[in-house]
């Protein structure tokens, strides 16, 4: 997709920092979002993520510039915008920056057994 200036102009956030740079860090990862368009919130698969935005499956397609919001676990409700949309994935500019490594805190938070037992080990004879 190739875009012209005004385009990448929306797509600058307050800083000045061009959001459509993709030359950040990214995290690959799979992680389920709720992602809301106007009224309508559907779930997507997250699979990358980096302090800017992210890339999702989503098949619909959206415009560019397309607002959107995004509840990531860990993180919360992020508002941004749709930076590209192509074969069943969008791109998202958010519109602030995160911290990713907050989407990737523990998934289990039972409690750790006290010891360890060894299993039992009967030879052959």
């Amino acid at each position: 997709m190739v875009m012209d200036e005004s385009s990448k102009d929306s797509l600058r956030d307050p800083s000045g920092e061009d959001a459509g740079d993709r030359s950040g860090a990214r995290d690959s990862l799979l992680l389920m979002s709720d992602l809301r368009v106007g009224d309508a919130t559907t779930t997507v698969r997250v699979r990358n993520l980096s302090a800017g935005g992210l890339m999702a499956e989503y098949q619909q397609g959206l415009d560019v510039g397309t607002e959107v919001e995004c509840d990531l676990r860990g993180v919360g409700v992020v508002r941004g915008r749709v930076a590209w949309s192509a074969a069943g994935r969008i791109g998202i500019a958010f519109d602030r920056q995160i911290d990713p490594k907050l989407a990737r805190k523990p998934v289990g938070t039972g409690a750790k057994p006290n010891m360890v037992v060894a299993p039992k080990y009967t030879p052959r004879t």
